[in-house]
């Protein structure tokens, strides 16, 4: 029976009511079962705690611009499941998910058959990726981790051509760690023998675990510091930053985004880059490149002033206090999060470092949604401002754009809520 792209979409939702968390093994099988279409693709492998899908856009986007065939597997998605595969450059159509939902299905199907278990949402979703990069004759793929790394389904693609690893914070304790250490080595897992890997500065403790993993496996071990770039501005919601490297001369590159976290993420994308491609490599194109890419939640304007960011984590909160311009004055905050966040540090974190006279609170529709009224209270011991209780997000973004009054807005606190924001602008622009 051929399925149409809204049933394919609810058949994978609702996957996690019937099966459970596999093992590497079991992902391995699957692919197996499905043709390892893995190995025939160059991955790029990137984990991380924040920063992963911005550094998959980055080497995304110059590897289109070395003119190379790429694939770009992330998670997740904000509004449509497509956008978790991307085929040079643009997201998966409806069709094809379709067709290779059917062929992944019949796989799964000979699985069951043979006594093995179903598998989860993401490893189904990872085996559909690979096989239409497979289908389409992808080259290089781009593949975020997405949850850890060490037992990530991604993390049955054994030959990738390098690694990544992004910033590292304390989010998914109670699965990878209560430590930055255990986090880090969890996220390290990717990293492969002899496989070169590059990451970012985060702390000591981090940072020495990943260098040890390195080293244990023999491989080419690069830090991205907080010394090798410098921050030269931001004008006209664009980031510009320069080099410490000589490798990139005296050029200046600019990012479309305000986020003060993406010169590290970016200049990540591009030693990974240069590693690949040396001297035969075009730095030119790649600023080019890196100059128009857009990705979405992450400090993104989505009307006059008004911005999402998918900060869901102390760390990545404090990321965003950094990338509200200090001069702004004003602003207004609409946060949401779910239960299992550290929710009350992100607001006093936010109260604390962001200036705002006026915070609004919503829940969002995903089942682990904190209350908003249990946000609000949080709100109103760490400010003084006006804090706004709304029920659902609906009403809480109608309120603020009634209220912005030439004013910044803010929205942060959780992906599903930068989800929900970005599905009300696409509904409005439809009825337009």
């Amino acid at each position: 029976m051929s399925r149409t792209y809204e049933e394919a979409v609810k058949y994978i939702l609702d996957i996690p009511r019937f099966t459970k968390k596999n093992d590497l093994v079991h992902t391995k099988t699957f692919l197996r079962y499905l043709g390892d279409p893995q190995e025939d693709l160059k991955i790029l492998h990137v984990a991380g705690t924040n920063g992963k899908g911005s550094v998959c856009a980055y080497l995304d986007a110059m590897l289109r611009a070395e003119g190379k065939h790429t694939g770009l597997f992330t998670s997740p998605h904000l509004v449509r499941m497509n956008e978790r595969i991307v085929l040079d450059g643009r997201q998966i159509g409806d069709g094809s998910f379709c067709q290779v939902f059917e062929e992944v299905l019949s796989k799964v199907r000979e699985m069951q058959r043979a006594g093995m278990p179903h598998p989860t949402f993401f490893e189904f979703l990872f085996g559909m990726a690979m096989l239409a990069f497979r289908k389409t004759g992808v080259e290089y793929a781009v593949v975020e981790t997405g949850l850890g790394g060490r037992l990530d389904a991604t993390n049955a693609a054994e030959h990738p051509l390098v690694t990544v690893i992004t910033s590292i914070g304390m989010d998914h304790m109670e699965y990878l760690g209560d430590t930055i250490g255990k986090i880090a080595g969890e996220k390290a897992g990717i990293i492969r023998p002899g496989v070169p890997v590059f990451y970012a500065q985060t702390c000591e403790e981090s940072d020495r675990v990943i260098r040890q993993t390195a080293e244990n496996r023999h491989c080419f071990c690069k830090k991205i510091g907080k010394d090798a770039y410098e921050i030269l501005g931001i004008e006209d919601k664009h980031i510009a930053f320069s080099c410490a490297n000589a490798y990139y001369g005296n050029t200046t590159w600019k990012l479309n985004n305000i986020g003060v976290y993406q010169p590290c993420n970016a200049l990540l994308a591009m030693e990974a880059m240069r590693f690949l491609f040396g001297e035969t490599g075009h730095p030119k194109l790649w600023r080019q490149a890196l100059a128009e890419v857009k990705w979405g939640g992450r400090m993104e304007e989505i009307l006059p002033d008004v911005y999402v960011d998918g900060a869901h984590n102390i760390s990545a909160v404090e990321a965003f206090a950094q990338s509200v311009p200090e001069s702004a004055e004003g602003n207004i905050i609409l946060f949401s999060a779910v239960r299992d966040k550290e929710y009350t540090e992100m607001i006093a974190c936010l109260c604390r470092n962001v200036q705002a006279d006026l915070y609004v609170v919503a829940q969002i529709e995903d089942d682990r949604g904190a209350g908003a009224s249990a946000l609000g209270k949080v709100f109103e011991e760490h400010t003084d401002k006006p804090v706004i209780v709304r029920e659902s997000v609906k009403d809480a973004f109608r309120y603020v754009l009634e209220h912005q009054k030439g004013r910044a807005v803010y929205c942060l606190g959780s992906l599903y809520l930068t989800g929900e924001i970005k599905g009300l602008i696409q509904e409005v622009k439809q009825k337009c």
